[in-house]
């Protein structure tokens, strides 16, 4: 291991969204991140093959049975010699299950315990549960996105679960680990999905206080969707490309581009002429290909990107230049990010399987042979999944 955060240990008590995020964004950056995973489970594992589970990779996995208080007990042993916690549970289970933040910080005071829920600690939600989209709803998020007079569109899982969850987890963990070198005392970490996803809406907020947003309609502002110059057009051959040229110089850019220079055109931003200037490059663009237009654009300041598939992005020459997508035990996959000239990030493995270290971990945290003979006969850890 090399990345800047080699020499820390974390526990990561296994989740599925946001938590793995977190731990792989720490793994990847050198952290040893040990999986705490149930020794049985009822429900199949929903990727199979581990090579697949990106989210998982960048650590290692002991199985632990957390219903048994001996299970709770190894857990807390491998908490006295780490540097962070991190689990996924509703709250007051983590509590009920002996591992909550009370006692392991009573076991080590410099522990980092980072809580991942959707609705945050406290409050009226708190112990209900919920998914991404039920969390951006409640922001503003959800209903900013989507085209006119059409309903509100999920962005994927991206804006609650991962860049509200997992992302906000993980500066989390990094807050709180750096603070306790200087401190030497740990503390808990509360990152609920719904408070990050709140934050990624700070801008938009701001333009809707400052009278530059309409909070009403969809698909009627500059970024969503509404300005001609911000949006994603059809391409001859049924494929689509993105345009982004705010600016008035890559908007003249644009004009050039794509043959309406010198015309008699409406001001960029009259905004009661952006739908029919939306026709017309509707129609423009319908002429080319996406890849003859890519020929026209992509490289220049009209701020032009082609809409790609993801089995089409890792081979995108900008990709390839800047090896943004790393083969894990054969499978192409997002690489760390960001980058460090010195300390280098990198994918230390594919996902494990479940329990796969759990005696060689177990070793390293003081366990003895006869302890992990004697803890398998019992149940309460698993060798293999």
């Amino acid at each position: 291991m090399s990345g800047p955060l080699t020499g820390y240990t974390v526990i990561e008590v296994a989740g599925i969204g946001p938590g793995p995020m977190a731990a792989m964004m720490l793994g990847d950056m050198g952290a040893n991140v040990i999986r705490v995973d149930r020794v049985k489970t009822r429900l199949p594992d929903r990727i199979a093959d581990p090579k697949f589970n990106v989210h998982g990779r960048s650590r290692r996995s002991v199985a632990v049975d957390l219903q048994k208080p001996e299970g709770a007990e190894v857990v807390l042993r491998l908490c006295a010699k780490a540097d962070g916690l991190m689990e996924p549970f509703r709250p007051g289970v983590a509590e009920r299950l002996g591992i909550g933040p009370e006692v392991c910080l009573k076991r080590n005071p410099k522990l980092v315990y980072g809580r991942m829920t959707g609705w945050g600690q406290d409050g009226p939600l708190a112990k209900a549960a919920g998914h991404d989209q039920n969390y951006i709803a409640l922001t503003g998020a959800l209903h900013a996105i989507g085209r006119k007079g059409q309903k509100p569109v999920p962005p994927l899982n991206l804006a609650g679960d991962f860049g509200g969850g997992g992302m906000l987890l993980a500066f989390g963990m990094v807050c709180g680990l750096l603070e306790a070198q200087k401190s030497g005392k740990g503390q808990v970490i509360d990152a609920a999905m719904v408070d990050g996803a709140a934050l990624l809406m700070g801008g938009i907020f701001g333009m809707n206080g400052a009278g530059l947003w309409n909070d009403k309609e969809r698909e009627v502002n500059m970024i969503d969707g509404g300005a001609h110059f911000y949006d994603t057009y059809e391409t001859k051959d049924g494929k689509y490309v993105s345009i982004g040229s705010i600016e008035p110089q890559f908007y003249e850019l644009l004009l050039e581009k794509t043959g309406l220079k010198g015309q008699e055109l409406p001001a960029q931003h009259d905004r009661a002429a952006w739908p029919q200037m939306k026709s017309r490059l509707e129609a423009i663009f319908k002429t080319k290909t996406r890849d003859e237009w890519c020929a026209i654009m992509e490289g220049s300041d009209i701020c032009f990107a082609p809409v790609l598939t993801m089995s089409e992005a890792p081979h995108h020459p900008a990709a390839k230049a800047r090896n943004a997508y790393v083969d894990v035990a054969g499978f192409m996959q997002p690489a760390p990010a960001p980058r460090f000239s010195r300390t280098k990030e990198e994918v230390q493995g594919a996902a494990p399987k479940r329990g796969s270290n759990t005696a060689e971990v177990l070793a390293e945290h003081g366990f003895s042979s006869a302890e992990v003979a004697e803890l398998t006969k019992a149940g309460v850890i698993s060798q293999q999944a």
